[in-house]
């Protein structure tokens, strides 16, 4: 949802070639899962890295049928490691099944776990969409690099879609593997306490300042100027942030006040992650001292900052 100030345009057009190997470069071939939906666009990419020697990163969703394409791409070949980039369901969920079929062990930064504490009476709308119970054979930490035959990954870590996202930066090469911190499609969903607006848009900062610029996203095509198009959406991010100011000083004092006056076309199948990103930003505000909040029965009311 671009603002105009930001120039942030998205591509919709992609081919996801559900369950067939697609090459971004030698050592490197994404293979779409079948769930596409509101939330995940076409699917989710899957990443077989390495040639004799490989490592899956994110297998996607618990389906039989991505199952069978990745165990076909493989083609009996030894994989060495499961990544994931975080522990969203439509992630992580296949991992264990792909484990047991390859005896790969399972490689990510640590279970899931919320940005913050969940206050009192708050709800978590993202919580059946974590893979709580799943545990890492290996924990990654940022920094950490991985060889799988040739391909070198480094791990960077992106807190901020959810706590414990990693991206893999492929070493020597352009390419970077972005998860779901940054899509082309759409700009990502960061809901609390699940995530972060303080820590995603730190994380924006983290890939502005790394070497890698082509983004190949866990959502959607390749994005060819990665640095460019992180810049205007962190820019989208931030004329969202003065959009929700104006709104305040125009007497829209709660979510759904600020999502009509914000999004006034929106479909209705987005309004839930409308009010979902709208939340982040507000307490990303009033972390900056911005804006406060206050409990009321009718729901959180937000004000400016005297």
């Amino acid at each position: 949802m671009p603002s105009s100030a930001s120039a942030l345009t998205f591509d919709t057009d992609f081919d996801p070639q559900i369950g067939v190997p697609v090459t971004m470069m030698p050592g490197l071939r994404r293979l779409t899962g079948p769930n596409a939906s509101t939330y995940t666009f076409t699917g989710t990419n899957s990443f077989l890295v390495g040639d004799e020697v490989l490592a899956i990163i994110d297998p996607g969703p618990n389906d039989d049928g991505h199952l069978a394409a990745l165990l076909a791409a493989i083609d009996g070949r030894r994989v060495e490691a499961i990544l994931l980039t975080h522990t969203h369901k439509d992630h992580s969920a296949l991992a264990p099944r792909l484990a047991a079929a390859t005896g790969a062990p399972i490689w990510f930064e640590g279970p899931h776990r919320l940005s913050r504490p969940k206050g009192l009476f708050e709800i978590n709308r993202l919580a059946r969409s974590c893979d709580w119970g799943l545990q890492p054979d290996r924990y990654l930490s940022d920094g950490d690099v991985l060889s799988f035959g040739p391909v070198e990954l480094e791990v960077i870590a992106t807190p901020g879609h959810c706590a414990n996202h990693l991206a893999f930066g492929v070493r020597g090469t352009p390419y970077i593997l972005t998860g779901d911190h940054v899509m082309g499609w759409n700009s990502t969903l960061v809901a609390v306490p699940d995530g972060s607006m303080a820590d995603y848009f730190a994380s924006l900062d983290r890939l502005l300042a790394a070497p890698w610029t082509h983004y190949l996203p866990a959502h959607g095509g390749p994005i060819a100027d990665g640095i460019g198009y992180a810049r205007h959406l962190k820019a989208h991010r931030a004329g969202r942030n003065s959009q929700i100011l104006e709104a305040l000083r125009a007497n829209a004092l709660t979510i759904g006040q600020l999502r009509d006056r914000i999004y006034p076309t929106l479909p209705k199948a987005n309004l839930l992650a409308a009010g979902m990103t709208l939340k982040a930003h507000l307490e990303y505000l009033e972390g900056l001292g911005h804006v406060t909040s206050r409990f009321a029965l009718s729901g959180r009311r937000y004000a400016l900052a005297i």
